[in-house]
């Protein structure tokens, strides 16, 4: 297991345009109206029955506060591969442990400017896994949780996409996630 270097504060890989590690920046201090591209990723978690996990932001979050977005999303540190930076993200987010963890879009990279002016630069690889226990989320992260069915949730994306983190409605117009969700593609 690859897990960054404990340290104080937590760091996130600045990359460039190839998406190569140039450096590392306080996390606490990236997201700006000018915040450069860095490596993130997202994850979707799916239950038993087929529905994926809809979390929605913290008011207290510094971007995107109260929207509803995908299961969860962070940031590997530096020298930390991906499924235990999303394993741990997992844990300190959500309080919960995933299983069958597979990446679906391996080039995903978006830049969205928030209501406040302040900028998600990211390339961020977007994951799916199972749900190996209940979620028993962080009140500092997440408002809010409800389990939909991903179908019903790609109708929502397109009809109200205000109301979901911009990410979301990106990620989930591509069909390897779709199918990795299990839409129907005669559905949508």
């Amino acid at each position: 297991m690859t897990t960054p270097a404990k340290s104080a504060t937590e760091q996130v890989v600045l990359l460039d345009a190839q998406h190569q590690p140039i450096g590392t920046a306080p996390k606490a201090t990236v997201h700006t109206t000018d915040t450069p591209l860095h490596l993130a990723f997202s994850c979707w978690v799916v239950n038993r029955e087929g529905q994926v996990l809809l979390t929605r932001r913290a008011l207290t979050k510094k971007t995107w506060p109260g929207v509803w977005t995908n299961s969860f999303c962070g940031h590997p540190g530096p020298g930390e591969d991906f499924p235990d930076a999303i394993t741990r993200r997992a844990a300190q987010e959500l309080g919960m442990e995933i299983a069958g963890l597979q990446e679906i879009l391996p080039d995903f990279s978006y830049r969205a400017v928030d209501a406040s002016g302040v900028v998600e630069h990211e390339f961020c690889p977007v994951w799916v896994a199972r749900a190996a226990s209940e979620p028993r989320p962080h009140p500092h992260e997440i408002a809010e949780i409800t389990w939909v069915n991903p179908a019903d949730l790609l109708i929502a994306s397109r009809g109200l996409p205000r109301v979901f983190s911009p990410w979301l409605v990106e990620e989930i117009t591509e069909l390897p996630l779709q199918q990795a969700l299990g839409v129907d593609s005669g559905q949508n």
